[in-house]
């Protein structure tokens, strides 16, 4: 059984890779679609890091040491529809050999506002950021932390309401959700993904 944080392995030594999903640019910087890049510059940020460019790949990258692990955090430099295309370099970069070793933070449309849950594989739920990763990596066997952004109003569409930036209290409970999101990836890398689970995966 291979070691990761879904396996168990999960509270060995073993390295990790994090990546937040979301698209490069100040223009997207603090939109809904972002909110998964936003939480692995918190990590980064917590750690004493900031996320750089690594040369010869399309990310912004930073190492760090949590619960005696090599962390990878990572945000594509890609558009969100060809998240994956860096997947595997990044992976070999961070040492993590197989999905298990891999969590991903992203918006979640079919989650409230404000919402985080931890999760183990699972469906796409139509976001292409993880349709691309499924068809780079062939699998959606990787750690997944949903931060909930709710459903646009009215007759908006989806595409359009991910790409704004939430405003007055919905900007204040995102950016909590982004807190939470970082939070989880600690608890899931020091305690366990089920510890994680156990923790913010209740009503």
């Amino acid at each position: 059984m291979p070691k990761g944080p879904n396996g168990p392995g999960d509270l060995d030594e073993s390295p990790v890779l994090v990546v937040g999903l979301g698209n490069p640019g100040a223009e997207y910087e603090r939109t809904r679609h972002n909110a998964g890049a936003n939480a692995v510059e918190v990590l980064a940020q917590r750690n004493g890091e900031k996320l750089r460019p690594i040369k010869g790949m399309r990310c912004l990258a930073a190492e760090v040491r949590m619960a005696k692990r090599r962390v990878t955090l990572a945000f594509p430099q890609t558009y969100m529809n060809d998240s994956g295309v860096v997947m595997s370099s990044l992976m070999r970069r961070a040492g993590v050999p197989d999905p298990s070793g891999v969590f991903v933070l992203h918006d979640e449309l079919d989650l409230p506002l404000g919402v985080v849950r931890v999760k183990l594989g699972g469906g796409i739920a139509g976001h292409n950021g993880l349709r691309s990763l499924q068809a780079h990596l062939h699998s959606l066997a990787f750690v997944r932390i949903r931060i909930g952004i709710g459903r646009p109003p009215g007759r908006m569409q989806g595409a359009a309401y991910v790409l704004k930036a939430p405003r007055g209290e919905e900007a204040e409970a995102q950016a909590a959700a982004i807190e939470t999101a970082a939070d989880a990836v600690e608890v899931a890398i020091s305690q366990g993904v089920a510890a994680a689970m156990n923790r913010f995966n209740g009503s």
